[in-house]
């Protein structure tokens, strides 16, 4: 019962937040969605549950949302706990074989955890790393010609176990640990695996939530952000070096995966609650998109 001038005016506004949402709901039914979950948003326990309602959400009006997530603190707390220092070469971890075991652990307890959330919510969940039934297979990488240790390089993504899954009306939760040819496990950077993965299912789209708002033309002034740009755009922030640090390898995946038949690719920060709602279903969104050609 609606009491008051006030009460209707608020009812409305929700109205109007649902219609504007109508279209993008119509164009995205039934599509593919990646998203790589990790940052600040894994480890507040309130942005958590706000990634995976929405999650929930995108699965019950219609779409086919697929989650990569990473864990890479985590992993540095418990590394630290067995009398070890963390070492990255290039953003990526050095992982000897003790490191490996602690990131297998550690990546299968949060999946378990996602995937119980994703259930208390309504949805059915499956929890696998790239392992299972070979989902991932990978190579040793070797970053600037140096050997790091069991990380891997994803050179094949069997999209037809997800497709499965997904045809059977379950989440896949997938942990960024793969299989060489030799059965031998690597770790693999989660943007680079959810980038793998949205490539080889043709996503429409593959979302990064980060500690970051988005790509800006300055990063010293938040007034720059670039809401949406297309891939040659991208390229120029490149090859000029606007960009740097973490943002750059995420770029580069970006490109990638559009240039390998994704539609659209977002850098959203993971901080915001609500974020995936508030760029799939908005006209104005809240943090990048990099495209291959408008939207409508």
């Amino acid at each position: 019962m609606v009491n008051s001038e006030l009460d209707m005016d608020q009812l409305l506004i929700k109205a109007q937040t649902l219609i504007e949402a109508l279209p993008y709901i119509q164009k995205f039914n039934g599509k593919k969605i990646v998203v790589k979950y990790g940052g600040s948003a894994m480890l507040d326990e309130n942005l958590k549950y706000n990634v995976i309602k929405d999650v929930a959400l995108l699965k019950l009006i219609g779409l086919n949302p697929i989650i990569v997530h990473g864990g890479g603190k985590e992993i540095s707390k418990w590394v630290e706990m067995t009398g070890k220092e963390p070492e990255f070469i290039n953003g990526l971890r050095v992982t000897d074989a003790e490191t490996m075991e602690i990131a297998e652990m550690v990546l299968s307890k949060v999946n378990k955890g996602l995937v119980q959330m994703m259930q208390k919510l309504g949805v059915k969940a499956v929890g696998i790393s790239g392992k299972d039934a070979g989902l991932m297979t990978v190579k040793k990488r070797f970053p600037g010609g140096k050997d790091i240790g069991y990380v891997g390089e994803v050179c094949k993504v069997d999209g037809g176990i997800l497709d499965t899954l997904l045809e059977n009306n379950y989440i896949p939760v997938i942990a960024p640990i793969g299989s060489s040819e030799d059965f031998e496990s690597y770790n693999i950077n989660a943007d680079d695996a959810a980038c793998a993965v949205a490539k080889a299912i043709n996503a429409e789209k593959l979302v990064f939530l980060t500690d970051i708002e988005g790509v800006f033309v300055d990063p010293n002034d938040k007034s720059t952000l670039i809401s949406e740009m297309e891939v040659s755009e991208a390229k120029q922030f490149i090859e000029k070096g606007i960009v740097g640090g973490g943002m750059l390898p995420k770029l580069s995946n970006c490109i990638d995966a559009i240039e390998n038949g994704v539609s659209r690719v977002h850098i959203l920060d993971g901080r915001v609650e609500h974020c995936l709602l508030l760029e799939f279903f908005t006209e104005k969104g809240i943090g990048t998109a990099i495209l291959k050609e408008p939207l409508f």
